[in-house]
């Protein structure tokens, strides 16, 4: 196998050299542009997603979606060089298969959800795409990118909880330069939404909707993972989101070999104060606020105020996974986060639906999990998980909420149709949102390259 990737891989770079020379590129351009080939990879994802939400304590029509997503990604490998440069592409194209009737119409019994952007006539579009690009630079071990972000960082996470995923655009640095240190730093400027094909600028909960709706474009990030040992890390992240917050992240994360199965302890603390205009009453009145819950009359009403801890542990044994954990915010105001409709957080309790964020939360979890290759079935496992949060903050007593989310995932493990992955999500909320979910997935990547 490994002969014939060396093998594939002297074809690709002959082919582009002759191509090069071909267009009269001299021989170092030549070896340049072989060595942006020779590391490239290439793919197209086919992903079929449903969804079905029945929202029951509001006045609004079942919400059902169908769609199929076709999801090409290239990445490019580095010139050679001192300064290696290097570009990755992305397309993206999400087509209707069935989107409901009309949103807001009382008499139709099911309307278009969060898939697809709604026409001026309330139907849901027939398609939606985007087209993307990232140019990258790399200097020894650190690498510069300018374009589309996905990150996955303590204080800004991506969600790709429908067809397409949700997408950053900005300017990212990360460096390996210290052996078991990697250190990050970047700068966010616009959100392209699941939804969308248009980018937005960046707000919270709290200030992004309505007619006084304010919105950033500058939200600044870094932070630092060190390995002190192979089995404990430390994290520091600090996320600044111009006019509105700055957040500081301490994390911890332990793996122990118990004499039967493993432990791994996962600490995490937030805190997370206002910035700029939020910061002040008159900024807060023109829009710049916070969701929350704050007295009558609160002069920092709307203003960011929040720390949040949690820790989550994690055993395992042949297949088996068992976890539990407890998080608690205390402040005034919710978990401040990125926030242009759907989206995912940096916490323990990103369940599928809720996100146990608003203000005085506190939630215990459990999950447990299996993978049956431990049994002779490879490719199929399944997962159940149990939010419950409590003590949030409101007038009159407080307000109480918990969500059950049920998982099975398959991966078709031979045959033609190798790789095809299925998925069935089930979620129920109840306390201030009561909800039924229902999603399934069927992916399929092929590798172009």
């Amino acid at each position: 196998m490994r002969r014939e990737k060396r093998a594939m891989n002297r074809k690709s770079t002959l082919t582009l050299a002759v191509v090069a020379g071909t267009l009269g590129l001299p021989m170092t351009a030549q070896e340049a542009a072989a060595a942006f080939i020779e590391d490239s990879k290439a793919n197209l994802t086919f992903k079929n997603f449903y969804i079905n939400q029945d929202t029951r304590n509001q006045d609004r029509p079942r919400s059902e979606e169908w769609g199929q997503g076709f999801l090409f990604e290239f990445k490019s490998g580095f010139t050679e060089g001192p300064v290696g440069f290097g570009l990755d592409l992305i397309a993206q194209e999400a087509i209707r298969l069935d989107g409901g009737g009309r949103a807001g119409k009382a008499d139709i019994d099911r309307s278009p959800g969060s898939v697809f952007p709604l026409e001026s006539n309330g139907k849901g579009k027939t398609e939606f795409g985007r087209v993307n690009a990232t140019g990258k630079m790399r200097i020894s071990e650190t690498v510069a990118e300018l374009g589309v972000l996905r990150p996955k960082l303590p204080v800004v996470v991506t969600n790709d909880g429908r067809l397409l995923p949700q997408l950053y655009h900005g300017a990212q640095i990360t460096s390996k330069e210290f052996k078991d240190l990697t250190l990050v730093a970047g700068k966010l400027e616009h959100s392209t939404e699941r939804n969308s094909s248009d980018s937005y600028g960046l707000s919270i909960a709290g200030a992004n909707s309505g007619n006084s709706a304010q919105f950033s474009n500058k939200f600044y990030y870094g932070g630092a993972d060190y390995k002190v040992t192979k089995d404990l890390m430390l994290q520091y992240y600090f996320g600044n989101l111009e006019d509105f917050y700055e957040q500081h992240f301490l994390g911890l994360v332990h793996n122990w070999a118990l004499p039967v199965g493993a432990l791994k302890t996962d600490l995490r603390y937030w805190n997370s104060d206002s910035s700029g205009a939020n910061s002040r009453a008159s900024g807060r009145s023109e829009g710049y606020r916070s969701a929350g819950y704050w007295s009558a009359g609160d002069p920092d009403r709307g203003e960011v105020d929040n720390n949040t801890w949690s820790a989550l542990f994690t055993y395992t044994l042949n297949g088996h996974e068992l976890k539990a954990g407890y998080q608690r915010l205390t402040g005034d105001s919710d978990f401040p986060v990125l926030n242009q409709g759907g989206h995912s957080v940096p916490l323990i309790t990103d369940a599928t639906v809720e996100k146990f964020t608003r203000a005085g939360e506190q939630t215990w979890l459990a999950g447990y999990a299996y993978d049956f290759s431990k049994v002779g079935i490879p490719g199929l496992k399944t997962s159940i998980a149990y939010f419950s949060g409590d003590d949030i903050d409101a007038n009159g007593s407080d307000l109480e909420e918990w969500e059950r989310d049920f998982r099975v995932d398959y991966v078709l493990q031979e045959g033609t149709l190798k790789g095809l992955g299925l998925t069935w999500r089930n979620s129920m909320v109840r306390g201030i949102r009561e909800r039924d979910d229902n999603r399934l997935y069927v992916t399929y990547t092929l590798p172009l390259l």
